[in-house]
């Protein structure tokens, strides 16, 4: 996939902050950076996001990957899988998110939370009473919520970046383990 609009020139203090985090200048800045105030308030919630911590970091994770995997967006993939590696989390099991129903890395609550973030994502959203309810009970409150709004937010990102064009920018490349393809 190309980008379907020109990068835009980032400041060079952004730039670097991106270079130092993360060894490379983020794609989906660069494009939303032709609206500044977008790009910085897009930025700064996915700062305050990243923040949040009444849902496992791991579960997040994997909600994160299978909503990229189920919208297409290379980029939010990539990236999840470098920043999981970055959290030390399971690279195996983040490896095979993309196939995650035909692996068997996965315990029953993973399974949920990636059959939960398909679900929000599917058009329409296709969450069912049941589901919602064992992950409650097995979360709590203040992480369903979280988990749910984190998803949210992940779809606002992976469909953006895909509308956009943005693809992957090699981050993961940088890890021990392939990404699988989605089965």
């Amino acid at each position: 996939m190309a980008l379907r609009i020109a990068k835009a020139e980032l400041p060079d203090e952004l730039k670097n902050g991106m270079v130092d985090q993360l060894g490379a200048v983020m794609e989906p800045a660069e494009v939303l950076w032709h609206n500044p105030k977008v790009a910085q308030d897009g930025l700064g919630l996915g700062r305050q996001v990243a923040q949040w911590d009444a849902a496992d970091a791991s579960l997040k994770s994997f909600a994160h990957m299978a909503v990229a995997a189920q919208v297409g967006c290379s980029w939010c993939l990539d990236v999840g899988y470098f920043q999981a590696q970055n959290e030390k989390l399971d690279l195996t099991k983040a490896s095979q998110v993309p196939r995650w129903r035909a692996s068997d890395a996965f315990t029953p609550l993973e399974r949920d939370v990636m059959e939960y973030a398909e679900a929000m994502t599917n058009t329409p959203p296709t969450v069912t009473d049941e589901l919602y309810a064992g992950l409650l009970d097995r979360l709590g409150a203040a992480a369903m919520v979280e988990l749910t709004t984190y998803i949210a937010f992940v779809n606002f990102s992976t469909r953006g970046n895909t509308a956009h064009g943005i693809s992957s920018q090699g981050f993961s490349e940088a890890c021990e383990i392939p990404l699988e393809a989605r089965a």
